[in-house]
């Protein structure tokens, strides 16, 4: 064990950290689902609600490369039907944040995570034509990517799901989810600070820390968008992450 940042750490949970980030910038550059092997991995090690503030500043950093990257396939049209209800969202997961000890914490993050696991498993199997594009449905998965970004950094299958619905090109689905999540993510950042705490100094500064990693990951995320089939990687991801669910809970 060593001390870093105020942090106990063995060299192997720091590994850990940085694979993290290298999972968060490869699913920031469009091989969504692989974060979601991230988010249990930190829970383990830092607890629910602290892995979530450290997970956020690298969610950030990968955005900045995504939105570099896929800036000008965004849809805005349809970002400004989700935002309102994904904000309204960020508030109700901050409010039941503060109910739960991190224990109970914990066990949202991993309902949230087999739930996901099955919207995936869902949207692998559907006819995309048939997932509805109204309002209400825009407003309602608003609200629970808010609600479950706040809690564990989780609403990747959620948004997912929605902008499947509105049938987009690849490159302009990037585009679309990266702008979402930049802005959502930093409006997340004061609650982190200010009412759960669990963003400080000493946690920032070991996110500066895995900053080339989550660089890494984001160009091994461009490389791979383009070169391997979508389908055989999401049933990998979708089979690690049924794995990460069950770690969660052990």
């Amino acid at each position: 064990m060593f001390e870093l940042f105020d942090y106990s750490l063995s060299y192997q949970t720091l590994s850990f950290v940085f694979l993290v980030a290298f999972f968060v910038g490869m699913a920031k550059t469009g091989v969504h689902g692989i974060s979601m092997l991230a988010v249990p991995v930190l829970a383990v090690i830092f607890g629910g609600k602290a892995s979530a503030g450290l997970m956020l500043p690298m969610l950030i950093m990968a955005d900045l490369c995504a939105v570099k990257y896929y800036h000008r396939h965004a849809n805005w049209n349809y970002l400004i039907k989700l935002f309102p209800s994904a904000a309204v969202g960020v508030l109700l997961g901050t409010w039941l944040g503060n109910l739960v000890d991190d224990h109970v914490f914990r066990m949202i993050m991993s309902v949230i995570i087999f739930v996901s696991l099955l919207v995936m498993i869902v949207m692998e199997k559907a006819d995309k034509k048939a997932i509805p594009d109204f309002l209400w449905f825009a407003v309602l998965m608003g609200l629970l990517g808010g609600v479950s970004t706040m809690i564990g950094n989780l609403a990747g299958p959620i948004m997912g799901l929605y902008l499947l619905s509105m049938r987009l090109p690849k490159n302009e689905y990037i585009g679309t989810a990266a702008w979402f999540f930049l802005i959502i993510n930093l409006f997340k950042v004061p609650f982190h600070i200010y009412s759960w705490e669990s963003i400080d100094q000493n946690s920032f500064l070991l996110n500066l820390l895995s900053l080339p990693f989550i660089a890494v990951g984001a160009v091994c995320g461009i490389y791979i968008v383009k070169r391997i089939p979508d389908k055989q990687y999401r049933w990998f991801v979708i089979g690690m992450t049924a794995v990460a669910a069950v770690l969660m809970n052990i």
